[in-house]
C-alpha cells in the first residue's frame, strides 16, 4: 500500500513530554492530531532496537536460552536476543549476542527482516538473524545475567508453541521464519560472518 492511501490514518505529534527515564526505559507522552481534527493523548516507550538471532547447529538443532524474565515472574524459553549499543551495527549486535549468550559463534549470518513487538505502546524494532556454522565456546554473560543453554529441533519448538509452551513473540515469529525458509517459502542471503 502506498503512503497516500494512509494519510487518513496518519496521526502527528502536537506536543510531548518526558515522563520518566531510566537506565533502560525512556518513557514519554504526547498529545497527538488525529486526521479529523482531534486530538488525543499517546503514551509509549523510546527504545534503541534490539536483535534476535536463531543459531542452527549442523546436526539441526536450534540453540535457545532459558532465562528468567523478572516482569512475567517466569522462566522462557527464547532465541539468543539483546539491546543494541548506541552505534552498533545490527549484524555485529546479533553476533555479540549469540556469543555473549550461548557461547557459540557463527561462521555465515543472514539478515532475515524486522519485527515490531510492541507496536501499541513502544517504538522497539527487532531485527531477526540468522546464524549457522557454529562453533562452541564460553558464555560471556553480563553482569546480574543467568541464562541455560537448550538444544532442541525446530519439531521439539513447534510442538511446544502448539501446546501454548513457547510463549515468547519474538520466538514464535523466529519459529514461523524458519519453518518458511526450511520450506523454501522465503529466501535468506548468508553470508560470511564479519570477524
Amino acid at each position: 500500500m502506498s503512503a497516500d492511501q494512509d494519510q487518513h490514518l496518519i496521526e502527528k505529534r502536537l506536543s510531548g513530554e518526558q515522563v520518566y527515564r531510566g537506565n533502560f526505559l525512556d518513557v514519554r507522552r504526547d498529545v497527538i492530531g488525529l486526521p479529523n481534527g482531534d486530538t488525543a493523548t499517546r503514551e509509549y516507550i523510546v527504545h534503541p532496537g534490539a536483535v534476535v538471532v536463531v543459531p542452527l547447529l549442523d546436526d539441526g538443532r536450534l540453540v535457545l536460552v532459558r532465562q528468567h524474565r523478572y516482569p512475567l515472574g517466569q522462566v522462557l524459553l527464547e532465541f539468543p536476543a539483546g539491546k543494541i549499543d548506541p552505534g552498533e551495527d545490527t549484524m555485529r549486535c546479533g553476533l555479540r549476542e549469540l556469543t555473549e549468550e550461548t557461547g557459540y559463534s557463527a561462521r555465515e549470518i543472514a539478515r532475515a527482516g524486522i519485527l515490531h513487538n510492541a507496536a501499541a505502546y513502544s517504538n522497539e524494532h527487532i531485527e531477526i538473524f540468522f546464524a549457522r556454522g557454529l562453533t562452541a565456546g564460553t558464555q560471556q554473560l553480563d553482569h546480574g545475567e543467568l541464562i541455560d543453554v537448550h538444544h532442541l529441533s525446530a519439531d521439539e519448538l513447534d510442538a511446544m508453541a502448539g501446546r501454548g509452551e513457547l510463549t515468547d513473540a519474538k520466538t514464535l515469529i523466529c519459529l514461523l521464519w524458519l519453518q518458511r525458509w526450511q520450506a523454501g517459502a522465503w529466501s535468506l542471503d548468508w553470508q560470511a560472518a564479519p570477524a
